[in-house]
C-alpha cells in the first residue's frame, strides 16, 4: 500500500476522536462526575473499596470526605501488597506492571500501578489523542509518510512475584500495540537499551537513515542525542539529515530554557513544537494549539481530578477543591483518582489554569521543588522564564541549572544561590546575573517584595558550572536518561553542596 494512502487512513482514523474530545469540552465538569462515579463502582469489591465503603458513597462531598488524601508513602503497603501477587486490593482487574520511578529527588524507588485500563484508556490513548489534535490543526501534515523518533528511559522490563516493573517508557513499549512500533524509531530493542550512551550510539546509527518525521522525547535528554547525531553526521541542522521533520512532541521538563536551542538546529518557521504533560501516573494534558503553551486538560482518561491551592497547601487550613471550583492563574498541587487504583493521590505536580473554558493549564513546578525560605514563592516556572529572557538578552545557552536558598546568619540577609553550566557562556556574568534577577522580580511579586531595596534578601548569587557537570551528577547516581532530570528548586543546600564539591574536585 503507498505510503500517501496509510498517511491519508491513518490521519482519518485518528481525527475520528474530536467528536468525542468535543463532548468533555462542552460537558467537563458532569464528564469529571461521571468517571467518579464509575471508579467508585468498579473499585467496590477492593479492599480500599470495603474500607471506605464506596458502595455508598453518592456524592463527591461524601467521597472527599471519606476518603483521605494519600502520598505515595500512604499507599505503598496496599502497592507492595499487590507487588507480592495479592489482587483486587485497590482495583478491580489484576495490575502485573509497575512502573519504577525514584523520582527527582528521593533515592527510594516508587513502584506506580498501571493497570491495563490505564494503558489502553490513558497512556495508549493519550499518545494517539496528540496525534488527532496535531492532524486536526495540520491538514498538510504528512507525519505518516515517515516514522517517529522516540527516545525513553534506559531500563529493561524486570519481573518479581508473576508482576513486572521497569521504567513507563519501557512498560509502554512492551506493550506497544502495532500501528505505533510500525510508525516508530529505533527498534523496540535499541529503545529498551540500559545502558544510556550506548544506547545513544545505537539509536544514532539506526536512525539517521531513515525518513524521520517527527522525534519524541524530553527537552534536555532529546538536545543531547540531537547534537550527537549533528556531530556524527557532520551536519548543521536536522533538516539537512531529516528534511522532511515537521514536529518536536516534548513534556517532562519546561520547553523555556532550550527553545532558542532547537530553533538553531532546526531552522524554520515552518517547524512545529508540541507539548504534553504525562507522568507514570497517567496521561494529563496535551497542547491543542499550534504556537500555544497552554496545555489542554483531558479529562476522559480514567482520571478524576482535585486540586489543592498552594497558599494553604500543607498548613492546617489546606482545601481540596474540586475542578468546577479552581480559578484562573492561581498555583494548585494535583490529586488524582485513576483507573490503576491511586486514590485521591497527590502526584507532586502544580499547574495554574490559563483557561477555565475549555480547561487549559500550564505545569509550574513540583510541591517540593519550589523556595519558600523567605515568603518569595519561587516556582520553576518564574526561573524557567527568567533563564529563558536572560540567554535572549545576553545571547547565551545554558544546559542546566539548580538554585537553593543561602540561609540567613547572624546579621547577614539571605539570598538565592545558583549553580548554571552555559553551553555558550556570557560575555559579562554580572550583566546575566542582573538580568536574570529582575526578570524575576517582574515574575514574582512575592519575590520582588523581598528584593525590595534588599531588605530580605541580597541580589542572587550564581555559580559558574565547569562543563558536563551535571551529566556527571546524574551518571554517578545511575540517572541518565529517560524522565531523570536536574531538581532545579530546593528549600535545602544539599543538591547544590554535591555539585559544588564535584565542581571543586574536577576543576
Amino acid at each position: 500500500m503507498p505510503l500517501s494512502i496509510i498517511n491519508s487512513f491513518a490521519s482519518w482514523v485518528l481525527k475520528q476522536r474530536i467528536h468525542q474530545i468535543e463532548l468533555f469540552l462542552k460537558y467537563p465538569n458532569e464528564v469529571q462526575e461521571e468517571l467518579l462515579h464509575n471508579l467508585l463502582l468498579a473499585s467496590e469489591n477492593t479492599v480500599i473499596g470495603k474500607k471506605y465503603d464506596f458502595e455508598s458513597i453518592n456524592s463527591y462531598q461524601t467521597f472527599a470526605e471519606r476518603v483521605p488524601i494519600a502520598s505515595y508513602e500512604e499507599l505503598q503497603p496496599l502497592i507492595e501488597r499487590t507487588r507480592q501477587g495479592e489482587q483486587g486490593v485497590f482495583w478491580e482487574s489484576p495490575i502485573k506492571w509497575f512502573a519504577k520511578s525514584s523520582g527527582t529527588t528521593n533515592a527510594k524507588s516508587k513502584f506506580i500501578p498501571v493497570s491495563n485500563e490505564a494503558l489502553e484508556d490513558c497512556h495508549y490513548k493519550g499518545s494517539k489523542d496528540l496525534l488527532c489534535l496535531y492532524l486536526n490543526n495540520n491538514e498538510d501534515s504528512e507525519l505518516f509518510l515517515g516514522k517517529s523518533l522516540r527516545l525513553g528511559g534506559s531500563s529493561q522490563i524486570y519481573e518479581n512475584n508473576n508482576t513486572f516493573f521497569g521504567d513507563l517508557s519501557a512498560i509502554l513499549i512492551e506493550n506497544m500495540p502495532i500501528w505505533a512500533e510500525f510508525s516508530s524509531t529505533p527498534s523496540s530493542k535499541t529503545s529498551l537499551m540500559s545502558e544510556w550512551e550506548t544506547k545513544i550510539a545505537a539509536i544514532i546509527n539506526e536512525t539517521k537513515n531513515e525518513n524521520v518525521t517527527s522525534f519524541a522525547g524530553v527537552p534536555s535528554w532529546m538536545l543531547v542525542l540531537m547534537n550527537k547525531v549533528l556531530e556524527n553526521t557532520g551536519k548543521q541542522s536536522l533538516l539537512e539529515l531529516w528534511p522532511n521533520l515537521e514536529v518536536y512532541f516534548h513534556g517532562g521538563v519546561s520547553f523555556s530554557p532550550y527553545k532558542e536551542q532547537y530553533k538553531k538546529i532546526l531552522p524554520s518557521k515552518d517547524f512545529r513544537y508540541y507539548e504534553i504533560y504525562n507522568a507514570s501516573e497517567g496521561f494529563f494534558a496535551i497542547q491543542d494549539l499550534n504556537n500555544s503553551s497552554d496545555l489542554l486538560l483531558m479529562l476522559d482518561y480514567g482520571i478524576f481530578y482535585e486540586f489543592i491551592p498552594m497558599d494553604t497547601f500543607g498548613t492546617p487550613d489546606q482545601k481540596v477543591i474540586r475542578l468546577a471550583d479552581v480559578e484562573l492563574n492561581k498555583n494548585y498541587a494535583i490529586v488524582i483518582t485513576t483507573n490503576s487504583g491511586l486514590w485521591r493521590y497527590l502526584i507532586g505536580d502544580t499547574v495554574r489554569f490559563t483557561s477555565l473554558n475549555p480547561y487549559r493549564i500550564r505545569v509550574t513546578g513540583r510541591t517540593k521543588h519550589h523556595i519558600n525560605v523567605f515568603g518569595e514563592e519561587l516556582m520553576v516556572e518564574n526561573t524557567d522564564q527568567a533563564i529563558a529572557k536572560a540567554c535572549q538578552i545576553t545571547q547565551t545557552e545554558v544546559i542546566d541549572y539548580t538554585v537553593a536558598p543561602i540561609f540567613m546568619q547572624d546579621k547577614e540577609k539571605g539570598a538565592h544561590e545558583w549553580m548554571i553550566e552555559f553551553k555558550k557562556k556570557p560575555a559579562d556574568v554580572g550583566l546575566f546575573q542582573k538580568v536574570l534577577d529582575e526578570t524575576l522580580q517582574t515574575l514574582n511579586s512575592d519575590y520582588e517584595a523581598k528584593r525590595y531595596n534588599n531588605m530580605t534578601l541580597n541580589p542572587l548569587v550564581i555559580n559558574v558550572a565547569r562543563e558536563n557537570l551535571f551529566y556527571d551528577w546524574l551518571k554517578e547516581r545511575d540517572k541518565l536518561g529517560g524522565q531523570h532530570k536536574i531538581p532545579r528548586l530546593s528549600n535545602q543546600r544539599d543538591y547544590l553542596e554535591q555539585l559544588k564539591e564535584m565542581c571543586a574536585v574536577k576543576s
